[in-house]
């Protein structure tokens, strides 16, 4: 799930390297990462020279290759081996989003595709067929999607079932499924297939709506979970609509559905006396925020730690947020300068370029720690106690991406580690095997992934 922030956007940072050991090979400045996203089970990034390359899971086409092949879980596969996303001629892209079964690109002229599945309109292509199944639906044939007469994309966040846009104005556009009012249109009922937006004909360009988000406010990143959207606004506080349990609003009602209960009517999240945000995830079923002074604060569902408050307990209700929410314990002296949320866990990278993730491992090696469990539901779990991840000798983080049971770090060095599961080769290793479940499998014994 991706996240984009005019305040702090990780993916662009501009990080001196230090020197590299001797022994090290030179590295190809095209075969480094400028951006990385992680879907349910898949992977993607935007190498130096703008060109998009994504494996793992390939059964809707969410890797854009065409040919429903999984890529990353044989030997030979990545590198040269592996064929870059066609977006058109003279194209490349600036940002990147996947999610379980799409993944859209903006593209250097403003414009933002789609490709996967579309059964809920989530590509906004006005249909409800998988896009991209074969090579010729993709570069110059895949349409842009409309998002109206002159409109420019910055930003873009896929979920599972819908996807939102951050336009050059500051405004925010949302299409896919309606369920839980998570695109913020105030209606219940779409085009001609009813729950859904931009699955039909007449639904895209300047007929779809903007999301209200009040008075002289608009959005300089956004965040979108299963079942909710979040949007970082112009005044350094963040707005929510969806789920109800997700919103941070204590509302017992989705929002979303309500066009009374859009623009001024919906309140900012109440993140505590004198805070204000810089950065937004969201997760599955939780939503976390990187506050101005390098802590973080998380609500929603905590069923796995996700929180990482060191218990199962949900912060869904008013009275749970606010002064008495409280900030996640990264450890003596740690701050926070970028966050990442999957389905069930988070992860946080430190001023100190190192990264700690907390939540449900479960055996999947995500958290890179080699914890079989959950991290972060219990007492004593967090702070100093919880272990930053091995990334190698030397080695430092400049960007970080959670997916649903898989983790990937960008490193100082523009290279990219992955860790957890890796049933569909989204490690992007050759093979199928997990790592992070053992620490002898992370540092210097876990491979870059070659693209």
């Amino acid at each position: 799930m991706r996240v984009w922030s005019l305040f702090f956007a990780v993916g662009s940072l501009a990080l001196a390297s230090g020197c590299a050991d001797d022994t090290e090979p030179a590295v190809d400045a095209a075969g480094t990462a400028t951006d990385l996203s992680l879907g349910a089970h898949h992977a993607c990034v935007i190498r130096s020279d703008g060109q998009v390359k994504c494996w793992g899971h390939a059964l809707h086409n969410q890797l854009g290759l065409s040919d429903g092949k999984n890529r990353g879980d044989l030997p030979g596969g990545m590198g040269d081996a592996l064929p870059s996303v066609q977006l058109g001629s003279g194209r490349h892209a600036t940002a990147i989003s996947a999610s379980s079964s799409h993944t859209c690109a903006v593209l250097d002229d403003g414009q933002l595709k789609c490709w996967g599945t579309g059964f809920e309109g989530q590509l906004g292509l006005g249909s409800m067929h998988h896009t991209g199944i074969t090579p010729e639906e993709m570069g110059d044939a895949l349409p842009a999607v409309d998002l109206g007469r002159g409109a420019l994309t910055v930003a873009v966040s896929a979920a599972r079932e819908h996807t939102c846009a951050l336009l050059d104005s500051g405004s925010v556009k949302c299409w896919g499924e309606l369920l839980f009012g998570r695109l913020g249109l105030g209606m219940t009922y779409g085009g001609p297939h009813g729950l859904s937006i931009g699955d039909g004909p007449g639904e895209m360009g300047d007929a779809l709506p903007t999301v209200d988000l009040g008075t002289g406010k608009t959005a300089v990143a956004i965040a979108t979970g299963d079942e909710h959207t979040c949007a970082l606004l112009n005044d350094a506080r963040v707005k929510c609509w969806g789920n109800a349990s997700l919103t941070g609003t204590g509302s017992l009602h989705d929002i979303g559905h309500d066009p009374d209960g859009m623009g001024d009517a919906l309140p900012p999240i109440d993140l505590g006396r004198g805070r204000t945000v810089t950065a937004i995830a969201a997760g599955g079923m939780h939503t976390c925020a990187l506050l101005d002074d390098g802590t973080v604060k998380c609500w929603g569902v905590n069923n796995d730690g996700q929180l990482g408050l060191g218990d199962t307990e949900q912060r869904t209700r008013t009275r749970d947020m606010g002064d008495a929410l409280p900030r996640v314990d990264l450890g003596t002296g740690k701050a926070a300068i970028a966050i990442t949320a999957g389905s069930s866990h988070t992860c946080a990278l430190l001023h100190d370029r190192s990264v700690k993730c907390w939540g449900y491992d479960n055996g999947t090696g995500c958290l890179g720690v080699g914890a079989s469990g959950q991290i972060g539901d219990e007492p004593g779990e967090m702070g100093d106690a919880l272990l930053a991840v091995d990334l190698g000798k030397g080695k430092k983080a400049v960007q970080i991406q959670a997916g649903v049971a898989h983790t990937c770090a960008r490193l100082d060095d523009d290279t990219v580690k992955c860790w957890g599961r890796n049933d569909s080769g989204q490690l992007g290793l050759g093979d199928t095997n997990a790592r992070g479940t053992t620490t002898s499998q992370m540092g210097d014994n876990l491979p870059a992934v070659s693209f």
